[in-house]
Formats: structure tokens, sequence, C-alpha cells
């Protein structure tokens, strides 16, 4: 497995590319901008990028959409219910004075249980609404090494849970999909979210103030 961070973007989301060693198949999950960067880090480890998936459709995360799908001719992931927040994209990021690309429409709308594939790794796509209706978490187990990652966007952080008091937020439903559908998972899977350093979903148990209670 390939695996590559950047901190894209005018409010520095993570931005991750995933290959597959045998295929060089890749995603790109979040690209929120600086497309020249993506692209470049893609050219230098020799992969093809097949998929561009968003965790949910706010600016900072897919604000590189458009400019990637059309110099990779890779498909477009999104889960349905966020959709509709690629129509708004400047609109979004005029809220914080700041400039946002428009997005192409998605090629995929996603679901709940969705699995995408490159090579011999398989995504598995979590619906964890609360930070956005359609906000999704990414859950890929590496063949070789048999270590369990997981992309959470802006649900869960290193020490913190997304915000919620944006259109479509929800901070009773952010909770229960971290309990139900995050902490299920195991203590032993690295947590990579969409700003911020890498953690696990032990330590977060451990030591976030906003899960130490949860039961």
């Amino acid at each position: 497995m390939i695996f590559k961070t950047l901190i894209v973007g005018p409010l520095e989301a993570n931005c991750y590319i995933l290959g597959d060693k045998k295929t060089n198949e890749a995603v790109c999950i979040d690209p929120g901008g600086d497309v020249e960067e993506i692209l470049s880090a893609i050219e230098k480890t020799g992969l093809f990028l097949k998929y561009i998936i968003n965790t949910h459709g706010h600016f900072d995360h897919v604000g590189g959409n458009g400019q990637l799908k059309k110099a990779a001719n890779a498909k477009l992931a999104i889960h349905k219910d966020d959709a509709i927040l690629l129509d708004n994209v400047v609109a979004q990021g005029a809220v914080f004075g700041l400039d946002a690309a428009v997005s192409p429409q998605p090629d995929m709308r996603l679901t709940d249980k969705d699995k995408i594939t490159i090579g011999s790794l398989t995504i598995h796509v979590i619906h964890t609404p609360g930070h956005t209706k359609g906000g999704i978490s990414l859950f890929v187990k590496n063949p070789v090494t048999h270590q369990e990652i997981l992309f959470t966007g802006d649900t869960l952080f290193a020490g913190s849970v997304g915000r919620t008091d944006l259109p479509g937020g929800s901070y009773k439903e952010l909770m229960a999909s971290i309990k139900n559908k995050i902490l299920p998972l195991g203590d032993h899977v690295k947590v990579f979210p969409g700003h911020g350093h890498e953690t696990t979903i032990g330590k977060e148990k451990k030591f976030n103030q906003f899960l130490i209670d949860i039961k």
C-alpha cells in the first residue's frame, strides 16, 4: 500500500493519497486545493488516479475536485446526502471570505456500506452524519500488514470532534456516529482526520474530552 498525506487549501485540510503497489491504482481523499501539488505527488509515486472521494461537501475538502478530475480523468464520489453541497461551494467559501472553485457533480453517490476497490485495497464507506448530513468515514485494511486505518473527515479529530453549527449539522447525530460507527471498530485502528494529526481510536477514547463519557 502506498500512502501519502498532503496539507492543502486555505483551511489546511488533510488530503490523502492511497494507492495499490501492484496495480498502481489510487484514490485521492479530500482534495481541498493545491491541485498541482497533489498531481505532483501522484506522478512521483507512479500512480494512476482512479477515484476522488470527498468525506463531505464543504469547500475546504472539495476545492480541487474540478481541476483534479479533469487532469486525471478520475471518478468523483461523495455521499448522496452531501451531493447537494457541491452546488454551493462558491457560496460556502464566501462565508469565510475566501474564493472557492466550482465543483463538478459526482459520478458516484455513495451510501453506507458501499465499497470502492483499487487493486487489492477495499475502501469501506461508513455513513457518519453529524458534521454534515452526508459525512462519511472510510475504513481500509492493509492486505499485507493487516493494519486497519480510518479516514474520518471532519467527524473525529485528535482531541476533538467536528463542529455542528453549520447547515445540516447535528451534535446528537455526530456523537451517535462516533459511538455507534467509529468506536466499535477497535482501539487499534489508526485515525486520519480531515485536519490535524493522526491518532488512534483507543487514544481518543482515553483522552478526548468529548468521548470520555460515551457509554
